[in-house]
């Protein structure tokens, strides 16, 4: 017998009403949480506070309730109702002619199984669009479209390969010697690759590694499966990585939620606390504090000492809490980062070896953006470009575009130009979704300044590498 649902209070505010009409919808497709999560790929708990009005859903997550349960896009009317300003008393007059029995506080019998939901090619990616008004906002394009081909600047910019882990393991051939080191050694040139180039063209070949890495467990006992376990996790992990840069945040939820399950067969428990920190910082890429806070905080609480894990949890559930606007919480997390970073450290852990000041420092600069001190995130953002070593070429534009971003924040509209026009050619170049997010905010910070000549010349230039309104 499941637990009986929580009672939900539509009336009480416009979110709540959101959340009972996507559970609503849910419980008339006679799904639980756990079976919708299984579709959907987002994590259940979240889908349990938006659905109890306790947290704003993202508009992805709206989209993706609606497409599952083939709610005809009533859910993101209503979401959209809401984000122009309707309050409930006019959210309850317009959909009181559609009201039924009110399903939200009873769950019917659930069948036994239902079919699995992979990630197909009429779903959608989130792609940059000039709109006829000039705005520039993200809408959500068929998978398919680009794989057809819809224009190369587009294309590039979101046409991340699908996420689908139940394809036939292919019988790729590895040198019998050492696998694991010809994993390891593969694994760093794709890292070396991405930091280049960004993580389009190389999205296929880590997946390739995992179908391969899978054919090789076949049959293996002992220490030979762990260690490959553990490097199908550190490939599921670098695969949601790059997912998350290309900006489809439900393919990085999905294998970086891979790569913690494989953590744990693999019994490597350092790995897990990795990976659960790297849950906790997409989170924060996607807006979410709530998810960003528990999840680093859980893996500061079980990393153990020596390694730099618990300080890289620290510097993720920071951000977190400057996402909720608590600059006190948030500046202190900080700090405490950076106190465990200068703790007693094992020289001999290769754990977050790339963990240093300047990567807490320019962590604290987004934060700070994100509580309103513009000036002095800019200033931070500038430090760490400079700290910048060589070869970090996409993560340079991403840090480009925040302090352009910044600056356009402390109302310097001729810097935040010129800084957003460096941004934007490694945008183009790198194709990070990271970086063009940064960099259509900024366009719209912007607006009040179209005129100026230097605030034009960016936002002509940005406007050749998106899509346009038809």
């Amino acid at each position: 017998m499941g637990q009986r649902p929580n009672t939900l209070t539509p009336e009480a505010s416009p979110q709540h009403f959101l959340g009972a009409k996507m559970r609503e919808w849910r419980t008339r497709r006679g799904l639980s949480l756990a079976k919708l999560k299984n579709r959907i790929r987002y994590d259940y708990s979240y889908m349990g506070r938006v659905e109890r009005g306790e947290q704003a859903p993202s508009e992805a997550l709206v989209r993706a309730y609606d497409q599952a349960l083939e709610a005809g896009g009533r859910l993101v009317r209503l979401y959209l109702q809401i984000q122009s300003g309707a309050d409930i008393v006019a959210l309850t007059r317009d959909h009181v002619a559609k009201a039924g029995p009110h399903v939200a506080n009873g769950l019917p019998d659930l069948p036994d199984s239902l079919p699995g939901h992979a990630l197909s090619e009429e779903e959608g990616v989130a792609v940059p669009c000039r709109t006829s008004d000039g705005r520039i906002i993200f809408v959500s394009v068929p998978r398919r479209l680009f794989l057809g081909g819809i224009g190369a600047a587009a294309a590039g910019i979101a046409a991340a390969p699908l996420a689908q882990a139940s394809r036939p393991a292919p019988r790729i051939p590895v040198p019998d010697s050492n696998p694991i080191e010809h994993f390891q050694a593969i694994r760093r040139v794709l890292i070396d690759s991405d930091n280049l180039f960004g993580p389009h063209q190389l999205l296929a070949r880590v997946q390739e590694q995992i179908n391969a890495i899978t054919a090789l467990r076949e049959g293996k006992r002992g220490a030979d499966r762990r260690q490959l376990l553990q490097i199908q996790t550190q490939f599921a992990e670098l695969c949601g990585w790059f997912h998350q840069d290309a900006g489809d945040h439900r393919a990085a939820q999905y294998w970086t939620d891979r790569a913690l399950q494989w953590s744990h067969m693999a019994g490597d428990p350092d790995l897990t606390v990795y990976v659960l920190a790297r849950k906790g910082q997409l989170a924060g890429d996607m807006k979410d504090p709530v998810e960003a806070v528990d999840a680093a905080e859980a893996a500061e609480e079980a990393a153990r000492p020596g390694t730099r894990l618990a300080a890289v949890a620290a510097t993720y559930a920071a951000h977190g809490h400057a996402l909720r606007g608590d600059a006190r919480e948030s500046m202190r997390a900080y700090d405490h980062a950076r106190e465990l970073l200068h703790g007693d450290i094992n020289p001999e852990s290769t754990w977050g070896v790339w963990l240093d000041d300047a990567y807490i420092d320019v962590h604290r600069s987004r934060s700070l953006s994100a509580l309103g001190d513009h000036q002095a995130a800019a200033d931070g953002f500038r430090a760490a470009i400079t700290a910048l070593p060589a070869g970090y070429h996409r993560d340079k534009g991403v840090y480009l575009a925040r302090e352009a971003l910044a600056h356009a924040g402390a109302r310097d509209a001729e810097q935040a130009s010129s800084v957003g026009l460096q941004a934007l050619a490694i945008g183009a170049e790198t194709r990070s979704a990271r970086i063009l997010t940064e960099l259509a905010q900024l366009d719209s910070v912007l607006l009040p300044w179209r005129d100026v000549p230097s605030v034009r010349e960016f936002r002509d230039a940005l406007n050749a590498v998106v899509l346009h309104e038809a």
